[in-house]
């Protein structure tokens, strides 16, 4: 009789692992939920390694006489790589459909193969159904591919492998991908136009100051004869002839201002500042808020109500969230449910969190519809980002209008005053020579 080994959560959120001797893969399914336990992994323990080393032995006697056979595991740049978003969700939505329809599952992927066009995308395909047709779960071979499939993918898919209702939920994942494109092509657009200006704006800046500017000066050497520049020119000038004549150095400054900066939001503290300050920033902080409570009430609420367990999903929650504040709100969380507590109050305490959405959870727990209310959340925000981004860039284009203006205003200001100071000392003077003609 086979052996499996098990893993799987209990009430509290540990993991147990043990082996059972059963006939089947579904009979050790039913077995460890029969223990009160939640199966995350259940795989039937390899063959004796003895037979293996008998199938491989004649094959080493007989590359002596015909030469080497060797198995080099080349990794090639185009199937190592990642798969974008819009084609793994393009991938999910079709695979959802002919399972839906009634196609298995490996079929299904014998014909989304055929038809892929990604190459990376195409192996891995490939890779899923010959893990399929050796016995694996289809779970199991998705978390052979952490690049592509993350741990909310994965495990969505487990649950509705063990539920029995993997066409369920690969609608959902396929819907939860869908909306998620949406909110981020939304905000990507919305940024396009702050940006542009922002590239529009170094651009002119870089001509007036290396081209326009030096000009300028040569004029003013010719014409004051000696005078003094007024005070603001000479800064301008100065700023000109030290990126002119140390372009080298300035780009160089630049760009480990800009290192500097990475790598500060890569440790722990520079991290938590740079999100707090995503949070309150008064045009952006409103955009990246609703997207964030958006994103993790549609991924909280989407694996619930796909059978995963609630403090998996809140770990899942976490590690996706993409905001160390959200983050560590969603962790205290984490640790009232494992405590037997409510889901409101870490909320609540948080801060992050409008009184509305702490409200609609509260609702949610005492009603027993967390899962729908999480949903309604995130429908709700998904309406309030399109307000936010709508908001956010009818203020930012009259800023950088204005901010593009007083820089290139400035400049030209900066360049007239010598002129504006020549013609009164020019006018100055005619009164003066008119008056000795008096």
């Amino acid at each position: 009789m086979p052996k499996f080994n098990y893993e799987a959560m209990d009430q509290k959120g540990k993991v147990q692992k043990g082996v059972l001797e059963v006939t089947s893969q579904n009979e050790a399914i039913g077995r460890v939920k029969e223990m009160g336990l939640y199966p995350t992994k259940i795989m039937e323990q390899a063959k004796e390694k003895p037979a293996k080393k008998s199938s491989a032995s004649p094959a080493s006697k007989s590359g002596k006489g015909k030469g080497m056979q060797i198995n080099l595991n080349l990794k090639i740049p185009f199937l190592s790589g990642r798969v974008k978003p819009k084609v793994l969700t393009t991938f999910t939505r079709q695979l959802a459909t002919l399972v839906d329809a009634g196609l298995p599952l490996l079929r299904g992927l014998q014909v989304l193969e055929k038809q892929e066009r990604n190459q990376t995308l195409r192996g891995i395909i490939k890779e899923l159904a010959l893990s399929i047709e050796s016995g694996s779960t289809f779970s199991e071979g998705l978390a052979q591919h952490p690049k592509v499939f993350n741990r909310l993918y994965v495990n969505m898919v487990k649950a509705g492998e063990l539920g029995g209702v993997l066409e369920v939920v690969l609608n959902r994942l396929s819907e939860f991908m869908e909306k998620a494109q949406k909110i981020k092509g939304k905000v990507k657009a919305a940024m396009f136009y702050p940006v542009a200006v922002l590239v529009v704006a170094v651009a002119i800046l870089g001509i007036l100051m290396t081209y326009v500017v030096p000009k300028f000066k040569e004029v003013f050497e010719g014409m004051l004869d000696g005078q003094q520049l007024p005070g603001f020119t000479r800064l301008v000038l100065g700023i000109s002839d030290t990126i002119k004549g140390h372009f080298l150095w300035t780009a160089v400054g630049v760009a480990a201002v800009v290192a500097g900066i990475m790598i500060a939001v890569r440790t722990k503290v520079g991290r938590r500042v740079f999100d707090k300050l995503k949070l309150k920033m008064p045009a952006i902080g409103p955009v990246v808020s609703k997207v964030a409570i958006s994103r993790l009430t549609r991924t909280l609420g989407t694996l619930i109500s796909s059978g995963v367990p609630i403090l998996q999903a809140l770990t899942i929650v976490k590690e996706t969230a993409g905001n160390v504040i959200i983050s560590t709100a969603i962790s205290d969380v984490h640790e009232s449910v494992k405590e037997g507590e409510t889901i409101t109050a870490p909320l609540d305490k948080s801060g992050v969190f409008p009184p509305m959405v702490v409200s609609m959870v509260d609702v949610g727990e005492q009603t027993g519809a967390l899962p729908e209310m999480l949903l309604k959340i995130a429908d709700n925000y998904d309406e309030e980002v399109d307000n936010a981004v709508s908001a956010m860039t009818s203020l930012l284009e009259p800023v950088m209008i204005v901010f593009l203006a007083v820089i290139v205003g400035s400049i030209v200001i900066a360049m007239f005053l010598p002129l504006i100071t020549l013609m009164n000392s020019i006018g100055g003077d005619e009164g003066g020579k008119g008056g000795k003609g008096d």
